[in-house]
């Protein structure tokens, strides 16, 4: 299943958060990247109903036009950024009853809640009161509560929050099994770069409201120049010169070039340069910007400034 948002708008009073913004979220799981206030927790609330946008139209791709927000959430599971259990109940009632909030029959409710606790490694916990789990254990919790009615799209509003680097690693390999084992779609909200790069296939990029960028890993870290890493013998100021004739070129610390080409230059065209001033290529390998250069060159592009907008907490968005 996969989702399209057409110029979709979301204010709170006079504040916007979201603003006429169009973006389809394909299946795969796609990385919805923002700082605090970006719009991206008003983006998740609007796709499951919880918000109701100003202006414009969410689609879900298998499902009828004009859906109502019952009918969708039949499809949705919701991780929420902030705790989410009920006071005293164990994981095993809290899950179950969600399920059959559902619309699961009982009997069917229990034995889903038994395969999810399991799922997300809280089998030998389940019968434990939630409220005394540790961080992890609680976004476990949530975690199978959003898997408890199978559904096709999991909506996770930063699933790794608080845990510490074991606890994060187990989260990312449990979203990594569900898109590419289970064959969920994921919507993975978060403001870490590094998770995004560990479980998805694409990313949205948010900045006040909009979208700065967008696509799969691949095209958004490649760039429009190909930066290269060149290798030579002899390492010389003609070799240097004789790139720097043709291309933007400059000498790194460790007696390698960095080499930018337009996506129209073959590489054959710099063995011959570096040949012309007297060298041999020893290596050439492609540099693919990081994400985090991609995320900073969108919000950047977009006019963002240094400073974080309004918090989501506080805006709701």
């Amino acid at each position: 299943m996969s989702l399209h948002l057409e110029n979709l708008t979301i204010r709170y009073g006079d504040f916007v958060a979201v603003d006429d913004l169009t973006v389809t979220f394909e299946q795969g799981s796609v990385g919805l990247l923002g700082r605090n206030g970006a719009g991206k927790s008003s983006v998740l609330k609007s796709l499951l109903g919880l918000v109701k946008p100003v202006r414009g139209t969410v689609k879900f791709r298998g499902l009828a036009q004009g859906a109502s927000p019952s009918v969708i959430r039949e499809h949705v599971g919701y991780m929420p950024e902030r705790d989410a259990h009920l006071p005293q109940a164990t994981a095993f009632e809290m899950v179950s009853m969600l399920g059959m909030l559902s619309g699961l029959p009982r009997r069917d409710a229990w034995r889903r809640a038994h395969e999810v606790l399991y799922l997300v490694g809280l089998e030998e916990q389940r019968y434990r009161a939630v409220s005394g789990y540790s961080a992890g254990m609680r976004q476990k919790a949530k975690l199978a509560a959003a898997l408890v009615h199978d559904p096709q799209v999991l909506f996770l509003d930063e699933p790794t929050n608080g845990l510490d680097p074991a606890g994060r690693t187990e989260m990312l390999q449990l979203v990594r099994q569900l898109s590419r084992d289970l064959g969920k779609s994921i919507v993975f909200s978060t403001h870490i770069l590094q998770d995004v790069e560990a479980v998805c296939d694409s990313a949205v990029v948010m900045e006040r409201g909009r979208v700065a960028a967008q696509g799969d890993l691949q095209s958004l870290t490649a760039g429009v120049e190909r930066e290269y890493r060149l290798r030579s013998d002899p390492a010389s100021a003609e070799v240097l010169a004789s790139l720097q004739a043709r291309w933007r070129a400059e000498a790194l610390k460790d007696g390698r070039y960095a080499v930018w080409l337009a996506e129209d230059v073959e590489t054959n065209d710099v063995f011959a340069a570096v040949r012309a001033a007297g060298g041999n290529v020893r290596s050439l390998t492609l540099k693919r910007r990081s994400l985090e250069e991609v995320f900073l060159s969108a919000v950047r592009g977009d006019g963002a400034e240094e400073t974080p907008g309004p918090d989501d907490k506080e805006q709701g968005s």
